[in-house]
């Protein structure tokens, strides 16, 4: 579609162009999803972003900001306008008595932890990885793990959004508290975040502990065992009943870092392991002894480190795969590992049942004021569960993510925003509060669907809502054969 831009405009868009645009293919960390936008463009300031907006009210075009792209869906994705925000780095404040530092939006986790630990502060909790941008990790809920600790949104204290009107709105729990709430978990529907104000501690050391125990043990004492330290996870290897535990204290305990084996780790652990679920796709019944073999060549034993907070929270998420996360109420924990566990083995019996890879997660995360983020209003337990894609081939994995999703429906579940899940308006409209009062406030920010991308459009949008002709659709990487 060619834009009849005004010459100012024109050139104002051919300054922002980021690196060759004609022809860019955005392409997720997963490699499940790609789009090619028809401008690619990295604004630098608060400004920029603002006239962008008017241009594309304007002119009937959608705007989509991204960070990494590490979400394993389409959040990030469109066709018509899609902005870069890596430029929008800086440091914006730092309250040294408070313990927060304000930033750009575009900063990335990795650089806002050096930023952190320059200035002796760090985030309280960390997710997996430190690649995505602030503002996608709080826009998604990003969450580690903690019963005393909240998910990322809830550590932002004041936030600056553009909505879809140009408007920049300020806001926090005392000022426009309603869009405060709603914009910290808001997955782009609402505006452009810019800057934002984050609520840090001092920084602290971990001392983490993995060790093995039975899924059994872990379920039976599951109240102890969320309550046994800080942070605490735990790995279920399916077909068995072995669990890798892991908890986490502040410690003052001098560094000692893990050592790591290039054996284990490396050969074992990422090589070979690959290698061997590159033959499962053609002998699934592989499946049970890899997860068996891996246990024992790498979990089956104490595992000790102490180092700086981040490096502990992070951890190598290996090579592409599927994962699918939802989080229930952490007192039906147990029911969803028993009812997974169930079918798993009903499926174990069948000669063409279902065979499924290591591992099904769980972390814990406490309850939250943010309208849209999992935890609002209730402590849960986020139960992911994977299926790696060796060397980017497809792998079987609808039934049982189809199976996973109903168990947790059942059981009062909430997806991880990030992830691709099956839950669209009038299940979102049950499950969340205040689903109405967001939809509300989404009608206000963007009256002309400036944010709206198929995403937006098929999981938040009421059927109703008649399509824009500037709404995109994005396409799956993940339809080739094996048949899913």
């Amino acid at each position: 579609m060619v834009h009849l831009f005004a010459d100012s405009e024109r050139a104002f868009i051919e300054k922002l162009q980021c690196g060759d645009a004609k022809g860019f293919e955005l392409r997720n960390w997963a490699n499940t999803f790609r789009c090619k936008p028809q401008y690619y463009l990295a604004p630098e300031t608060e400004c920029e972003v603002v006239e962008l907006v008017r241009i594309a009210v304007r002119h009937g075009l959608t705007l989509k900001p991204v960070g990494a792209g590490y979400s394993p869906s389409d959040l990030a994705c469109t066709d018509s306008v899609l902005l870069n925000m890596d430029k929008m780095n800086r440091i914006l404040a730092h309250d040294a008595y408070a313990c927060t530092l304000t930033v750009e939006a575009g900063v990335r986790l990795h650089q806002l932890n050096a930023m952190l630990e320059q200035r002796g502060m760090a985030l309280s909790s960390l997710g997996s990885i430190s690649e995505q941008s602030i503002a996608g990790a709080i826009s998604t809920a990003t969450h580690s793990t903690g019963m005393a600790f909240g998910d990322m949104s809830s550590a932002i204290t004041h936030l600056v959004i553009i909505d879809g009107t140009g408007r920049r709105r300020e806001c926090s729990a005392t000022v426009d508290p309603d869009l405060f709430n709603a914009a910290r978990c808001s997955i782009g529907a609402l505006g452009i975040i810019t800057q934002v104000t984050i609520q840090c501690e001092p920084a602290f050391k971990l001392h983490a502990v993995q060790t093995p125990d039975t899924l059994d043990n872990v379920l039976n004492t599951l109240d102890e065992v969320v309550f046994s330290a800080e942070h605490v996870r735990f790995w279920w290897f399916p077909y068995t009943d072995s669990v890798t535990v892991w908890r986490a204290n502040r410690t003052t305990l001098p560094k000692q870092p893990r050592a790591k084996s290039y054996w284990i780790d490396r050969v074992i652990g990422y090589h070979y392991f690959q290698l061997r679920l590159l033959k499962s796709r053609v002998t699934p019944n592989d499946l049970p002894g890899i997860n068996q073999e891996q246990f024992a060549a790498r979990f089956d034993r104490r595992i000790e480190s102490v180092d700086d907070s981040y490096k502990v929270f992070n951890f190598d998420c290996l090579f592409s795969h599927h994962v699918n996360e939802w989080a229930v109420p952490w007192e039906k924990a147990t029911d969803v590992f028993r009812q997974l566990q169930s079918w798993i083995i009903a499926e174990e019996k069948k000669p063409d049942g279902v065979r499924v890879q290591f591992p099904v997660q769980a972390r814990f995360v406490k309850e939250s004021d943010v309208w849209l983020s999992p935890t609002y209003g209730q402590t849960v337990c986020y139960i992911a569960i994977i299926m790696y894609r060796p060397y980017g081939r497809a792998v079987p994995y609808k039934k049982y993510w189809r199976v996973y999703e109903d168990i947790m429906r059942t059981q009062g579940g909430r997806p991880h925003w990030a992830k691709a899940h099956k839950m669209y308006h009038y299940d979102l409209k049950s499950s969340y509060p205040k689903f109405d009062d967001f939809m509300r406030l989404r009608s206000e920010c963007d009256p002309n669907g400036v944010f709206v991308n198929d995403y937006i459009r098929r999981h938040i949008l009421p059927p109703s809502e008649p399509l824009l002709a500037s709404t995109t659709v994005s396409q799956s990487l993940t339809c080739e054969k094996p048949r899913l």
